[in-house]
């Protein structure tokens, strides 16, 4: 038994030995010509600013030629689908909100398919907040709710079409067992031009570009998402602590590269890009304009995270009859 052991040791060190070159040549031999950070979004809104704080940090760090190209269209399915079908020579990586797992559930046809993108990281989450225009009757979501089984379908609330969001408001109404009148945007420029004209009653988006409006005095912050209060926001009560039947959610920010892109090389743009967030002027950026909790988790931790997240909201789809918005 000692001897077979000892045999397996040696054979596994001799192959980890043989191996070590092939993955530092694989290494050396990469990056080669322009790396490219797709952002499936027009410039604005989170996605293509937090790749760019990324971008300028790893040029700093590296040398590498890398420029962000956005890529924009049906709510991040057009970037996606470039990058899907992008060579995976580790050339291309894809930079997403948490909409990028909900495109597959929508029931529609796409370009490309889950499969063709692999998860590389979540860079880092944010809780999302649930706003008023400042001159209607209620100061927290609780009484939002009580309001809206007094009167259903009466109140109105809007939200990004076929986001997270608009999955959210349907789980919250089934389990607490009330009605709102549900308005889509297809942009946060309409969403926000109707929240704060009081066209909508109530507003629900990330926290990061609610507070602005929320300290200006023209929204007014009824509840967080998370599991914690924000710290852009501490005496605004989450959702668990009002009472309110619901689950922890957030916005959150991930990095995805063309199935089969060689992982000596995901493994070296992981360790990279985790270098530069964890760099205190780039957290400090990210929790200050963005509310971020720095996450940087591990390709298979990603991918747990958008396997179980893809399962549940597809429930919640299904039970609720929704339709991409």
């Amino acid at each position: 038994m000692f001897v077979l052991r000892r045999r397996a040791i040696l054979a596994g060190a001799t192959a980890a030995v043989l191996g070590a070159p092939a993955i530092a040549n694989a290494q050396a031999d990469w990056p080669k010509g322009t790396i490219k950070f797709l952002v499936p979004f027009p410039p604005g809104g989170s996605v293509d600013p937090i790749t760019r704080i990324i971008q300028a940090k790893l040029i700093e760090n590296t040398g590498w030629n890398v420029v962000v190209e956005n890529k924009p269209g049906g709510s991040g399915v057009v970037g996606a689908a470039v990058a899907a079908n992008a060579p995976p020579d580790g050339n291309t990586w894809l930079f997403v909100f948490d909409n990028q797992i909900l495109h597959s559930l929508w029931g529609l046809p796409l370009p490309y398919k889950d499969s063709e993108l692999m998860p590389i990281m979540q860079i880092g989450r944010s809780a999302q907040g649930i706003a008023a225009y400042p001159t209607r009757p209620y100061n927290t979501f609780a009484e939002t709710i009580k309001a809206a089984k007094a009167e259903p379908g009466k109140i109105s609330v809007g939200s990004l079409g076929s986001s997270l969001a608009q999955i959210f408001i349907a789980f919250l109404q089934r389990e607490n067992g009330f009605q709102l009148n549900y308005i889509p945007y297809k942009g946060g420029g309409p969403l926000y031009q109707d929240a704060l004209a009081g066209v909508t009653d109530l507003s629900v988006t990330s926290l990061a570009n609610m507070m602005p409006h929320v300290r200006a005095g023209k929204l007014k912050l009824l509840g967080v998402t998370g599991e914690k209060r924000s710290k852009l926001a501490p005496d605004v009560l989450t959702l668990t602590e009002q009472g309110v039947k619901a689950i922890p959610s957030y916005s959150w920010w991930g990095i995805y590269a063309p199935t089969g892109t060689p992982k000596p090389i995901v493994d070296r743009m992981h360790a990279e890009i985790s270098k530069a967030a964890r760099s205190p002027d780039v957290t400090q950026k990210f929790v200050d304009q963005f509310d971020m909790d720095v996450v940087l988790s591990s390709p298979e931790q990603f991918a747990a995270l958008t396997s179980k997240e893809q399962a549940f909201w597809a429930k919640v789809i299904k039970d609720n009859n929704l339709r991409a918005g």
